[in-house]
């Protein structure tokens, strides 16, 4: 499939325009059956599984709970969540994200800081690019505003051009609040109007403010806040898509590592490695884990769910978590 990347740093959409926020709302946790059917109706035995992954950086678990977080709320009850998963070490977003998105732990990858350029890629591609390796007739998608996730700048990309379709922005550039808006408009619109089985969308407000104020005061709260209405928008495309009744879409959701009351990160604490892990969906199970799912388990799950065998070969050290057996 052939490489289409929207360079979209041109954009200066009004933000009031951008922040479309859904009130999906909901309580934190397992609903009832019936509560969780209303929210993922049951799709027909023929239906076709997608999933869309959204990224966001740098969320604190325990400053998460003290946010109101409607729509991730809402998902979560109605499929299965963890505050309790792990990263890896260093936790630092370059070998995070490129565990999150390969599944293999940083010894494999090759990343252990910001400078991407030691990479493994082409040993141990992203899950997208992997799609497309094996089942080249799937539609893959990323929108992303941290260059080193979808460009060569800093040594990547990590997401390789082999991914049908990229959404780039710069959120140094075009600031990260108005970046991820931009970001969230175009995976809102593919989901709209394209036809992409695997999706991956970055949001990296949380982390760029946090470590602008020195903190985790009110900026870092209400990034947090902003985050879950893009999640809110995104659930409200995905279920306004002509063809939802006959698709089985899984919504993942998690973050690539906490930080410190100061704002920074790469340390050891359990403020810093601990995460939380979302799968939603008519697939998933409902409830809270059992044990620490890694975020090393996200793209097995994604490619599990699209029918796609995990070959051993392909070294893999993440697992299936919250999907039903």
């Amino acid at each position: 499939m052939s490489t289409r990347d929207f360079f979209l740093s041109y954009l200066r959409l009004p933000l009031l325009i951008l922040l479309l926020l859904s009130g999906c709302g909901g309580e934190r946790g397992p609903q009832t059956e019936a509560g969780a059917a209303a929210f993922w109706p049951a799709p027909g035995p023929e239906a076709r599984p997608k999933v869309l992954l959204i990224g966001i950086d740098g969320v604190r678990v325990d400053v998460l709970r003290e946010v109101s977080t409607p729509n991730l709320d809402a998902l979560a009850a109605a499929g299965f969540f963890s505050e309790e998963a792990r990263n890896v070490r260093p936790t630092v977003s370059g070998p995070c994200w490129s565990s999150m998105l390969i599944g293999v732990g940083p010894e494999k990858h090759g990343v252990l800081n910001n400078d991407f350029s030691t990479n493994r890629y082409e040993e141990y591609p992203d899950f997208l690019t992997r799609i497309e390796e094996v089942r080249p007739e799937l539609g893959t998608f990323a929108a992303v505003d941290w260059l080193p996730l979808g460009t060569e700048v800093d040594g990547g990309p990590l997401l390789s051009d082999a991914v049908e379709r990229k959404a780039i922005v710069d959120g140094y550039e075009l600031g990260w609040l108005e970046a991820d808006s931009v970001s969230v408009m175009a995976t809102a619109e593919e989901l709209q109007t394209g036809d992409s089985d695997a999706l991956f969308v970055y949001l990296g407000a949380p982390d760029e403010i946090s470590h602008n104020i020195g903190g985790i005061g009110e900026e870092y709260h209400a990034a947090i806040a902003t985050a879950d209405g893009h999640v809110g928008r995104l659930v409200e495309a995905v279920k306004a898509r002509p063809t939802f009744a006959g698709e089985n879409w899984l919504i993942l959701v998690s973050t690539d590592h906490g930080r410190t009351g100061e704002g920074g990160h790469g340390g050891d604490s359990p403020e810093e490695t601990t995460v939380f892990f979302l799968a939603s969906g008519p697939a998933t199970q409902q409830g809270t884990a059992t044990g620490s799912p890694s975020i090393m388990d996200v793209p097995v799950t994604a490619m599990a769910h699209l029918g796609i065998a995990i070959d051993p070969g392909w070294g893999l050290d993440g697992k299936v978590v919250g999907l039903k057996r």
